[in-house]
């Protein structure tokens, strides 16, 4: 791996992204992302198949609902066993994203590995940098969520709709807010009630 590579992958250092060596590959990526939300409804077979030669990994019984937006269609993306993701899920992995098993994505999340200096002159050059997202097994993210470079959610979070994620969230705890923030934990009464006033039939316990 050369150097412009390893500063991509998540390092933090400035690097450009522009680079013709960089690009070249970034556009074959792109390339097999068109054609996965290209397909047909019913072709989920076609459709685990591209993404097990998008994804750095992917596990079973993943569906991600087309169109998938993502800067390198995947290729930086490691995703466990049985995530379920909706329309428009972004993930911009120009550095890593680690998700775990059975992640739940709603509409218009967007997971954000890059970021660019506050320094216009730098930004005009076309620099930028990358962290990577960790999210943990049992995580559902609401609509709309927006999760930002370097940042890992505990496993079994429950993030709300809209919210953006600046920094770390601790597991099995409800986050939101802009930024969000931590407004419970998850306890024995989030399995007797539902949602709010609203008591689980046992037969579903």
């Amino acid at each position: 791996m050369d150097a412009e590579t390893e500063k991509m992958l998540g390092d933090g250092s400035l690097y450009d992204p522009n680079l013709p060596e960089l690009a070249g590959v970034q556009m074959q990526c792109l390339e097999k992302l068109f054609d996965y939300n290209a397909t047909r409804p019913g072709e989920a077979g076609k459709r685990a198949a591209l993404l097990r030669g998008m994804f750095a990994e992917i596990g079973e019984d993943c569906y991600i609902e087309p169109p998938l937006r993502s800067n390198w269609g995947g290729r930086h993306v490691h995703f466990g066993s049985g995530i379920y993701a909706n329309f428009n899920l972004t993930l911009v992995d120009d550095a890593d994203i680690f998700v775990g098993d059975e992640v739940m994505f709603g509409p218009n999340v967007t997971l954000v590995t890059a970021a660019h200096p506050v320094d216009p002159g730098l930004r005009r050059q076309g620099y930028e940098y990358n962290l990577p997202v960790r999210i943990g097994s049992g995580v559902w993210l609401g609509a709309g969520a927006t999760v930002l470079p370097g940042v890992t959610i505990g496993e079994n979070a429950v993030i709300g709709a809209g919210s953006v994620v600046t920094k770390d969230v601790p597991p099995n705890v409800v986050a939101f807010g802009i930024p969000a923030r931590v407004v419970r934990p998850i306890g024995p009464s989030d399995r007797e009630y539902y949602r709010k006033g609203a008591k689980t039939d046992p037969k579903f316990l």
